[in-house]
């Protein structure tokens, strides 16, 4: 990890606050700002010092640690720090960078900090993509990066997707398809139903179906997926 990050600990328990900043105190390039045990009071030393992160607990007596996320905005980095598995995917929906189990192992610390260190998500372009682009994406639990071409086809997860990987991996992204369609290179990527996008380059073939449909058959996927005919004029005039 390089670079200088200044954090906040913000937890309801004296002793657990003691812990963590001893757990800190092994890493030279973090330098602890302040200290917290109320939503109030880490709401005044957030606005007050401005850190790079707060290590943030969920439960902080008749509050919560999301209650403090409305008040502060989307920076700095969220790093959770709980006894309580349960609340993890709404951790990540509201952008937290990690989210980490009591007690904390110097490890894992390790690898929150090893994610502070990278670009965030949200500063990221969001303009076209290439094809050879690569992608700092969440997946799944854990930031890590997507190559573009990759991508074999994405479909539709209420407001995230699911992302089909020429290495056979399924990842869930915290990403719209709408999103995909509106950066994916057009020349590549095809939308062939209201759920799904499909990367050309592993396009098998195509056999008409039922209703003016169509079955797409991709490399390595079992199961094909399903042009709607909706989306049949539209690839038409792409594909010629």
């Amino acid at each position: 990890m390089s670079g200088s990050h200044r954090v906040v600990i913000v937890d309801d328990e004296r002793l657990a606050r003691s812990e963590l900043r001893t757990l800190l105190a092994e890493h030279p390039e973090l330098e602890v700002v302040g200290e917290a045990e109320s939503v109030s009071s880490a709401a005044e030393v957030i606005a007050r010092e401005n850190p790079d992160a707060v290590f943030l607990d969920i439960q902080l007596g008749a509050e919560t640690g999301f209650d403090l996320l409305e008040l502060i905005g989307a920076e700095p980095a969220i790093i959770f720090v709980t006894a309580y598995e349960r609340h993890a995917l709404r951790a990540f929906e509201v952008n937290a960078l990690d989210y980490l189990l009591k007690p904390v192992t110097p490890d894992r610390l390790r690898a929150a900090l090893e994610r502070l260190s990278l670009p965030r998500p949200e500063s990221a372009p969001t303009g076209p993509l290439d094809y050879e682009d690569r992608l700092l994406l969440r997946l799944d639990d854990r930031l890590a990066f997507l190559r573009v071409d990759t991508i074999k086809y994405i479909a539709a997860a209420g407001d995230y997707s699911y992302v089909y990987t020429s290495e056979g991996k399924r990842r869930l992204v915290h990403k719209p398809l709408k999103e995909w369609e509106a950066r994916l290179p057009a020349n590549y990527f095809l939308r062939i139903h209201r759920s799904t996008i499909v990367n050309m380059e592993h396009v098998e073939r195509l056999e008409p179906w039922s209703n003016y449909s169509y079955l797409v058959y991709v490399e390595g996927v079992d199961e094909p997926l399903t042009m709607s005919r909706r989306y049949v004029g539209k690839a038409k005039d792409r594909l010629g």
